[in-house]
């Protein structure tokens, strides 16, 4: 009968390609592989190409042959242990295998194979070598630490061995082991299945189950096996010290305690000399040839880890520590907490006792305004007014998150909140590729604003702004110096673009807007960043790494043409010192002539013994960035145990040039990487003193200190153990992320309090990083912390922790946002001022030690909930020694705390009360002139709105002077109607209706408030 589909019933063999589908399948398989070849050659050869724009060839390079050495020589070993074990399985297997129906089911098998053994062999070898040469050149870092490594000068204090071992040695140790496991591992399971596919095993024959060359084969491969495992518990002897487990289920306790010291660590000795006693017995059987000792003696290496390395420590522990715990352990505990000082640089913290209760006097309110430099404008919330008032156009943008520095404005030291007018990629303007990547490629501007004053409507008072063009900037220069405006290198900047053209032709890049008929001037990129694109290769390399055709037909690129790319900070610092981990907040500053973004970076480890570790992603997490960690630097570095600010580094805005100055001369992991990549990192003498009046103390190691600081401000092994005086950071107050979110620290210059209790305070203002603490179960004050940022200072890096008594009641930030809310004055004019569609918002609720108690101060904005809006300052709450004072102005509120005369009391608050417990008062009813007030100002803040919606600013600044003045009766109006006439605030206090400008700001040092 013919075969399907074939009518002449000749047979056809379904399924086999002709050879034209052959040739087809080759071709396609050869265009496949020159494909990915040429993308990874792209990717390759243009990062390398980066690497020398940049001026840091070497560190490519040099992680480059690292990375092909490990790949070579790992994978070579593997390769060869691999083909090794076979090919000895192969040529030990037996003469004559006798006619079982086992090895005649086998005989297809090996007939198959036989065709293809070399070429087998070869191809397996190669590919788990591959595998494991890959998996190796993954430990570059690893093995330049091991091969640079410095010491710490520290020695642990159970094994007497430098830091250096356990940060540097003993991680390449456990890598070498592990990788000798798998190579041995891979070996024996390959070498028993061709012993068996050859008959050197057998299953189901009869007679012995193994020849004699096959038994001392393997017992070669378990005698290496145990070797190592007997290798791997000597080395866990000393993980011992680095590694970590719960401590009472509320920290990481990192290092040895009572148990291990007393029983997991002799049991580790003895484990180790069993599995060294096993080895032999297996290497033994290499020549006797029975598996009686060998196999005893692995099943004496299993029970002692059932019994002494798991059994008898968890009865130890049991029965000797948990009765006594606290005396067991708190000579474990110092060592942890000493550790854990040292390694994150909080060993020189000491808390001081400071009193915090003090009584509001009159003879103080010189001393609050000249502390500190009260800052009134947040960064934080001011974001949109700089948007609304400074982006000009709408290609234009500020980050969400604005920075704070200091400048010499008219000879005097003055906190700015300072931005970068960066090009915003998403912004209204036509979007193509040419806009994208060759027309809109740069901001332009600094805008920084002074960050304790604001104008008679509440906006920022700025030091620049606007768009100055060079003619401008000859004719006025700038208070912060001449600089380059053009802002090629930024946060926002995180495409690429193409740049640059020959001299004498038509600029095309859009600069800044004029009122020209174009409206917007242009202009050609002439700094040195970027890498060369005018050639035909290159632009053939960046259409494949950008997956863009345009770049290769484009007729804009041309033989002066650069493309910029890796332009935020982060990613250009990160890519040029890919083992330091970055802080997650550059700030930009204005240094000779330049735009520089200042980055810290620091080096970690989570090699250091006893110290506890912490997730920096965690720890640095508060109100501004836990929904979005990639803000934070460190949120993808996992668990540390020691951490220094070791480098600073600079991007300059226009050109992009990344510089490393090394900032912590005495960290050792810096020294081993300053020897692994040599002319990487500048020396600290060498950083400019223009520089260095801007860089700060970094804010990510500041809370990570802080959070460390929680619990090991206390050094008393016993009351660590009882975590009874344990804090914790309080949460954001201001509402920011209701429920979550700790409250970010705060930049500011102020004059710490002396640390002899009676002491006059600093001399002056320096500029300070500042937190608070409160117990850990209650919301009231424990402590307030600081760190002197001033870089030029003796000072710079000292932490100061001032202690309030435990017995006393100040309140903390929480219960002091919830007194101003439910104090009946207070939200009155808060209802007021949130009528109609506006909204109030709180800015930063800052904590300052003032006179032996703490000061609190914090503005408030009024932002009408409209598109476009923007916050502006319109009262500043004031709070000290029990009393509350909610004014138009900082001074006036200064006046009204320290004045004596009677003001808002705050009640005494139960130091365990709950935040937001406390019960409004309902405000006082209104009177006639209260409710005409109160109607003018609904029909100002609606005047506002639409003035706002039609972008007309000057009718909008009408309506917001009417509006204050209309809130401004109405507050007078509800005073005097309570307020006996006897007893009314003098002046200073309360200002009349006369629509007295809001929030004018914090008085200079001499207390002569500014105008």
């Amino acid at each position: 009968m013919p075969e399907r589909g074939d009518p002449g019933g000749r047979r056809i063999r379904m399924g086999a390609p002709s050879r034209r589908s052959r040739t087809l399948l080759l071709t396609l398989a050869i265009l496949v592989v020159i494909v990915v070849a040429w993308v990874l050659f792209a990717n390759f050869w243009t990062d390398w190409l980066w690497y020398k724009s940049v001026g840091y060839g070497n560190v490519f390079t040099t992680k480059l042959w690292t990375r092909i050495g490990l790949f070579l020589v790992f994978g070579l070993l593997m390769a060869v242990a691999v083909g090794a074990n076979v090919y000895v399985a192969y040529r030990l297997r037996p003469a004559f295998r006798g006619m079982s129906l086992e090895q005649q089911s086998l005989d297809r098998y090996r007939s198959a194979i036989t065709p293809f053994r070399t070429w087998l062999l070869i191809g397996l070898s190669v590919i788990i070598g591959i595998i494991a040469g890959t998996s190796a050149s993954g430990q570059w870092k690893t093995w330049l630490q091991f091969v640079n490594g410095v010491s710490f000068g520290v020695k642990d204090e159970q094994f007497h061995k430098d830091v250096s071992f356990y940060a540097f040695d003993l991680p390449f140790y456990r890598f070498l082991i592990n990788f000798a496991f798998v190579a041995v591992v891979v070996g024996l399971v390959l070498a028993v299945i061709t012993h068996y596919l050859y008959g050197g095993l057998r299953v189901q024959s009869p007679g012995s189950r193994a020849t004699p060359a096959a038994q001392a084969h393997l017992s070669l491969l378990l005698g290496l096996f145990v070797l190592f495992k007997a290798v791997a518990y000597w080395l866990d002897r000393y993980s011992l010290a680095v590694s970590s487990g719960d401590f009472k289920q509320a920290s990481q306790f990192t290092g040895l305690r009572y148990t291990d010291a007393h029983a997991v660590l002799p049991a580790k000795t003895i484990l180790f000399i069993v599995a060294l006693i096993c080895a032999v017995l297996f290497f033994v059987n290499v020549f006797r040839r029975t598996w009686a000792l060998p196999i005893i003696g692995f099943g004496l290496m299993v029970l002692s880890a059932v019994l002494i390395g798991g059994l008898y420590p968890a009865i130890v522990e049991r029965f000797q520590v948990k009765p006594n715990q606290q005396a067991k352990e708190a000579k474990y505990i110092e060592r942890n907490i000493q550790a854990t000082r040292d390694a994150y640089g909080i060993d020189k913290v000491e808390s001081e006792k400071y009193d915090g209760n003090v009584e509001a006097k009159p003879e103080l309110k010189d001393q609050a305004a000249n502390t500190a430099s009260i800052r009134l404008l947040d960064p934080n919330i001011v974001s949109p007014t700089f948007n609304q008032m400074q982006q000009l156009r709408q290609y234009y943008g500020f980050q969400t998150t604005l920075d704070v520095d200091r400048y010499m404005i008219d000879g005097k030291m003055q906190d700015t909140v300072i931005a970068l007018r960066e090009l915003n990629p998403k912004g209204g303007q036509t979007h193509n590729w040419v806009n994208d990547h060759t027309k809109y490629t740069h901001g332009y501007g600094v805008v920084a604003a002074e960050g304790t004053r604001v104008d008679r409507e509440g906006k920022p008072v700025y030091i620049e702004g606007n768009i100055r063009t060079d003619a401008q900037e000859a004719e006025t220069p700038s208070p912060l110096g001449p600089y380059q405006p053009r802002i090629y290198f930024g946060e926002s900047t995180t495409e690429y673009s193409i740049v640059g053209a020959p001299k004498n032709t038509t600029p095309t890049e859009v600069d800044y807007p004029t009122d020209t008929a174009s409206g917007q001037a242009t202009y050609t990129y002439n700094g040195k960043g970027g890498v060369p694109i005018g050639g035909t290769f290159n632009k053939l390399l960046y259409a494949t790494k950008f997956q863009e055709g345009n770049i290769l037909l484009s007729d804009t690129i041309n033989a002066d043409s650069r493309i910029l790319y890796n332009r935020t900070p982060k990613e250009r610092v990160e890519a040029v010192a890919p083992w330091l981990t970055i802080d997650g907040d550059p700030y930009p500053a204005v240094i000779d002539g330049k735009v520089q973004w200042i980055v810290d970076a620091y080096t970690t480890s989570n090699g250091y013994p006893y110290a506890t570790r912490t997730t920096l992603g965690d720890a640095t997490a508060d109100s501004l960035n836990a929904d979005d960690r990639a803000r934070g630097a460190v949120g993808n570095t996992g668990n540390v145990n020691y951490i220094r600010n070791s480098v600073k580094a600079t991007v300059d805005s226009y050109d992009g040039s990344v510089r490393l100055y090394q900032w912590d001369e005495q960290d050792p992991v810096l020294k081993t990487w300053m020897k692994a990549f040599p002319n990487t990192v500048k020396k600290k003498n060498t950083i400019p003193p223009t520089l260095m009046e801007h860089l700060r103390y970094p804010q990510d190691l500041f809370k990570v200190q802080r959070d460390l600081l929680t619990r090991y401000h206390v050094t008393d092994p016993r009351t660590f153990f009882n975590g009874s005086d344990f804090w914790k950071v309080p949460k954001d107050p201001t509402g920011r992320t209701p429920g979550s979110g700790d409250q970010p620290p705060y930049y500011l210059s102020m004059k710490m309090p002396s640390a002899t209790p009676g002491g006059a305070p600093d001399a002056q203002q320096s500029f300070q990083l500042t937190s608070t603490f409160v117990p850990k179960e209650r919301q009231n004050l424990a402590a307030f912390m600081a760190v002197n940022s001033e870089p030029g200072s003796p000072g710079y890096g000292r932490i100061r922790l001032l202690a309030l008594p435990p017995n006393t009641a100040i309140l903390g930030p929480d219960q002091m946002q919830n007194q101003f809310k439910s104090n009946a004055e207070v939200a009155g004019v808060i209802n007021i001022l949130q009528r109609g569609d506006s909204v109030v918002v709180y800015g930063n609720l800052l904590s300052l030690p003032v006179g032996g108690g703490m000061l609190y101060v914090e503005p408030v904005y009024v932002q009408a909930n409209a598109p476009g809006s923007y916050p502006v300052l319109q009262k500043v709450l004031v709070s000290y020694g029990g009393s509350i004072a909610f004014e138009n102005t900082l001074d006036a509120a200064l006046t009204k705390v320290f004045s004596g005369a009677p003001t808002t009391t705050v009640p005494p608050t139960d130091t365990g009360t709950p935040p937001g417990t406390g019960t409004p008062t309902t405000p006082p009813a209104q009177n006639q002139t209260v409710k005409q007030a109160l109607d003018e100002a609904n029909q100002a803040l609606k005047d506002a709105d639409a003035a706002l919606k039609a972008g007309d600013f000057a009718k909008y600044g009408e309506a917001q002077k009417r509006l204050q003045a209309a809130v401004d009766r109405a507050i007078a109006a509800e005073q005097a109607a309570k307020t006996p006439p006897a007893t009314t605030p003098p002046a200073g206090g309360t200002p009349p209706a006369t629509g007295t400008p809001p929030a004018s700001g914090a008085p200079p040092a001499s207390g002569t408030p500014k105008p």
